[in-house]
C-alpha cells in the first residue's frame, strides 16, 4: 500500500511541534548556561575555551553519515555556544582590568601652553589644516616629512599631540596609518574632518595644455584620477599634497603642475589651473589625533579596535555578534593580510560607545577572549 502523502500545512504543523520543542530545550540549556557561568566564575576558569568546543563538535557529529546533517549540527551549535558565551559574559559581569589598567578616563584632552602639535606635511596640507581646525591657529604646531615621523616625535616627546589622516570618503583608507598604531605606543584620542577641494596648481605662466608631470600625494591622485587621465598627463607620487605643491613651486618649470589646496597655492604663490578637480564634491578625509597617553574623554563616543582571525567559518560573525548582543553599532570594518599567514586576517574595526559603558565592556571582553593579537587603538 502506497504511503500517505501529507500536505504542505501538515508537515508545517509537525515542523511547528518540532520547534517548540527545540525552543523549550534551548531555553532549559540557557538555564545551565547560567549555572555554568557561577560555576566558573567562582573556580576562576575562563567563559571561552576553544579545545572543549572543539571536542563537542566533533562529538556531536560522530556517527552522522549525512554530510548536509554534519555541517547543519556544527552550524547550529557553533551559533548555539557562541550565544551561550555571550550569555555567560553577561551574567558573570567580571571586572575589565584590561581596560582599567591601560586607559584613564579625563575630563577633556590637556592643553599647556607650551603644547606641541606634530603633523605629517608642510604648512599648506590638509593635515595641517586638520591640525588648525582641531587645536585652532595658535597651537604651536609643526610638521615632518613621513607618517612614522609623527609617532617618533610622540615617542621621544617631542610633541605631545600627532595629525595623520587616516580615511578618505572616496579612496579609502590611508595606506600605512594602521600599521603606525600597531607598531607605536599611541592611542587615538580625537579625530577631525576636513573636506577636501583639490586645485590644479602651476608655476606662474603655466598652462594646462602644457602640462606634462603632475605632482601629487598618492590619494590625491586618486582622488583625482578622473580628471588626470583626461589631461593625459605623468602622475608622479610625494609624500604629501603641499609637499607636491612647494617642489613645484621651487623647481618653477611651466611643465609641471601639483595637485593641493587652494592655500598651498597662496602659500607658495603658485597659479590655481583649474579647482575642485577632485570627482567627488563630498569628498571628505578624516583625520586622527594621536597621543601617548593612553585616555579617553567622558563624552568620547567612537571606539577603534584591531585583532587577528583564522580564515574559518563563521570566526568574524562570532566575533561581529558581540556587538548584536549588546546593541553596539559598528560604524567601520577593515580587513588586511597577515604578511606571511596565508587567509589570515588582521581586522580593524570602530564601533559607537565609550569604554566606561558596560555593554562595551562586555562586548570587549568577549571578543578579547576569542581572538588573537587584539587592540583597542583609541576612544575617542
Amino acid at each position: 500500500m502506497d504511503k500517505i502523502k501529507k500536505s504542505v500545512n501538515q508537515v508545517r504543523d509537525e515542523i511547528k511541534d518540532v520547534d517548540y520543542q527545540i525552543a523549550e530545550l534551548f531555553e532549559k540549556r540557557m538555564k545551565y548556561t547560567a549555572e555554568l557561568a557561577e560555576a566558573k566564575k567562582a573556580e576562576g576558569a575562563p567563559i571561552y575555551d576553544k579545545n572543549r568546543e572543539d571536542e563537542k563538535l566533533a562529538d556531536i557529529t560522530k556517527n552522522r553519515s549525512n554530510p548536509f546533517i554534519v555541517k547543519g549540527l556544527e552550524e547550529i551549535f557553533i551559533q548555539m555556544m557562541s550565544i551561550s558565551r555571550k550569555y555567560q559574559y553577561h551574567l558573570v559581569h567580571q571586572r575589565d582590568r584590561y581596560i582599567e589598567n591601560y586607559f584613564t578616563e579625563v575630563p577633556e584632552l590637556v592643553m599647556f601652553p607650551d603644547t606641541r602639535v606634530v603633523y605629517a606635511g608642510v604648512p599648506g596640507s590638509f593635515t595641517c589644516m586638520a591640525c588648525e581646525k582641531f587645536f585652532g591657529e595658535d597651537v604651536d604646531h609643526y610638521g615632518v616629512a613621513k607618517f612614522k615621523e609623527v609617532a617618533l616625535a610622540l615617542n621621544n616627546g617631542d610633541a605631545d599631540y600627532g595629525v595623520l589622516p587616516i580615511e578618505n570618503s572616496s579612496a579609502g583608507d590611508v595606506t600605512g596609518v594602521y600599521d603606525i598604531l600597531l607598531e607605536n605606543d599611541v592611542c587615538m584620542v580625537g579625530e577631525v574632518f576636513v573636506k577636501v577641494d583639490h586645485c590644479l596648481l602651476g608655476c606662474p605662466g603655466s598652462t594646462i595644455e602644457g602640462i606634462k608631470t603632475v605632482y601629487s600625494h598618492p590619494q590625491g591622485l586618486m582622488q583625482c584620477a578622473p580628471y588626470l587621465e583626461k589631461l593625459d598627463v605623468e602622475q608622479k607620487s610625494v609624500d604629501n599634497t603641499a609637499i607636491a605643491a612647494e617642489m613645484v613651486a621651487k623647481r618653477n618649470n611651466p611643465e609641471e603642475a601639483a595637485i593641493a589646496s587652494r592655500l598651498a597655492a597662496k602659500l607658495y604663490g603658485l597659479e590655481i589651473l583649474d579647482e575642485s578637480i577632485n570627482f567627488e564634491d563630498s569628498n571628505v578625509t578624516r583625520f586622527v589625533v594621536l597621543s601617548k597617553k593612553r585616555q579617553y574623554t567622558k563624552d568620547a563616543g567612537k571606539i577603534s579596535i584591531s585583532f587577528s582571525l583564522l580564515h574559518e567559518s563563521g570566526t568574524l560573525y562570532n566575533i561581529l555578534s558581540h556587538f548584536i548582543y549588546n546593541d553596539l553599532n559598528l560604524s567601520h570594518i577593515e580587513s588586511v593580510p597577515l604578511p606571511d599567514k596565508q587567509w589570515e586576517y588582521r581586522f580593524y574595526i570602530d564601533i559607537t560607545g565609550n569604554l566606561h559603558d558596560p555593554a562595551v565592556r562586555n562586548a570587549l571582553q568577549g571578543v578579547r577572549a576569542e581572538v588573537a593579537d587584539f587592540k583597542i587603538l583609541g576612544n575617542y
